[in-house]
Formats: structure tokens, C-alpha cells, sequence
């Protein structure tokens, strides 16, 4: 549980009452974008006040009038999901500088120029949001934000997202090694263990993943690899 010293507030205005709870930032954040979260590990105090800062408790007759209960834990669910945190400007703007950087790194992996089918660098991508003007929204779901980061930057920076399949056969000296790295580039779909001690897979992956896919086995096979490109949807 978060010290009381250190925690902000989030309040939710209803029906001409204002019920208020002490919360750790970051896990009232993380709760409020779908995630499950112990409310011990949410709430500096397990009450609902009408004024935290004064400490006055919230109406029990109240709560169960507009939330249908009184229970404090499902009560301060409520607050986070639909009312208001308060958060300081610098830590807004944390939230917002670390939401930009896993949306332009989720448009890098998954994101090609439709011309060369390469990648954009992240940073050409990060320019794009400059001279766009993109607004990143601390409190937006980052998936939800990619899809309106694409529609403003696409007129700037074409950016298709591709899905490649690529076949690869690696000599048995390497294979060991790069087995892992093969399947965290995404997702394995068939695979072979030759009699030869060759092994032949087909993974399937985001488009702009596809050069640091090259690149990481090159590294273990020392550009004993062979691979081809199947299928780009």
C-alpha cells in the first residue's frame, strides 16, 4: 500500500457529491487501462472521503444511492475508471514521453514504406510526429493511439503495417542458438529438424521486424543463413 504522503487524488463528481479516494499513481493508472490490480496495492487508505484533503469520510446511505453499494473497494473502481486523477504536470508529461516511444516502436516493428517494404527509423518516425503536431493522450490506451497516430502521420510518412511469412534454414552449428531468437520474432508456424542437422522453419512476423530478424541471425551464423520471404499481407 502506497504511503498517504505520497499518494494523489482521483475523484468522481455525481449527483452533487464528490467522492474521493487516495491512490498510487501509477497503479490507478494501470487499473483504469483494463489491468488487474490487488486494491491494497491501489489505495493509500482503504475509505472513501468526501474530502480526502480534509479528511472527511463519504456518506454510506450516499454511495449506495449512486454506486449501489458502499463496499470501498468496488466504490474506488469506479472512481478510477470514470473520474478524475489527479496527476502532476511532470508526471503527465512522463506518461506521455514514455506513451510516444511505444507507439513509434510499435509503428517501427509492425510499419514498412509501401514503395521499399523497409522499415521507417524510428527517429524519421518521431519527426513525423513533430511536424505533425501529434498530441499523445496519457491516459489513451497506446493501441488505441497508434491507429490515430497512423491516420496523421500517413499524409507525411507513408507507413503500411505488413505481415511477412519467411522461411529460413540454418546449419546445425547455429541452429541451437538461434531457435530462440527466431521464435521471439514472432510466431512459429512450421518446423523441421532435418536429417542432415539442419533446421528449416517458417515464422511469421510484423513487416518492419524483418531487417533486425537478418541482422540478429547474421550475428550467430556468421552469413551462413538462407532464407526467402513466402507471403507479405
Amino acid at each position: 500500500m502506497v504511503a498517504v504522503d505520497q499518494a494523489i487524488i482521483a475523484r468522481l463528481k455525481a449527483q452533487g457529491q464528490s467522492f474521493e479516494i487516495l491512490v498510487d499513481c501509477s497503479n490507478a493508472l494501470a487499473l483504469r487501462e483494463g489491468k488487474s490490480m490487488d486494491m491494497h496495492d491501489v489505495l493509500a487508505a482503504m475509505k472513501i472521503f468526501s474530502d480526502a484533503k480534509k479528511g472527511m469520510d463519504a456518506s454510506e446511505n450516499a454511495m449506495r444511492q449512486i454506486f449501489g453499494t458502499s463496499d470501498v473497494e468496488e466504490v474506488a473502481k469506479l472512481i478510477i475508471q470514470k473520474g478524475e486523477i489527479h496527476l502532476t504536470q511532470e508526471y503527465r508529461e512522463k506518461l506521455r514521453e514514455d506513451k510516444k516511444r511505444q507507439i513509434i516502436s510499435i509503428i517501427h516493428r509492425n510499419g514498412v514504406d509501401p514503395k521499399t517494404h523497409m522499415p521507417h527509423p524510428p527517429q524519421r518516425i518521431e519527426n513525423a510526429f513533430e511536424e505533425a503536431k501529434f498530441h499523445v493522450d496519457e491516459f489513451e490506451p497506446v493501441q488505441k493511439q497508434v491507429q490515430e497516430a497512423l491516420k496523421i502521420l500517413r499524409p507525411i510518412l507513408p507507413i503500411k503495417f505488413e505481415v511477412k511469412e519467411i522461411a529460413i534454414k540454418i546449419p546445425p552449428d547455429f541452429a541451437p542458438k538461434c531457435y530462440a531468437i527466431v521464435k521471439s520474432f514472432g510466431t512459429l508456424l512450421r518446423e523441421e529438424w532435418q536429417s542432415s542437422g539442419y533446421w528449416v522453419a517458417v515464422v511469421e512476423m510484423p513487416g518492419g521486424m524483418e531487417s533486425d530478424f537478418y541482422d540478429r541471425l547474421n550475428k550467430i551464423c556468421h552469413g551462413n543463413l538462407e532464407s526467402k520471404v513466402l507471403k507479405t499481407r
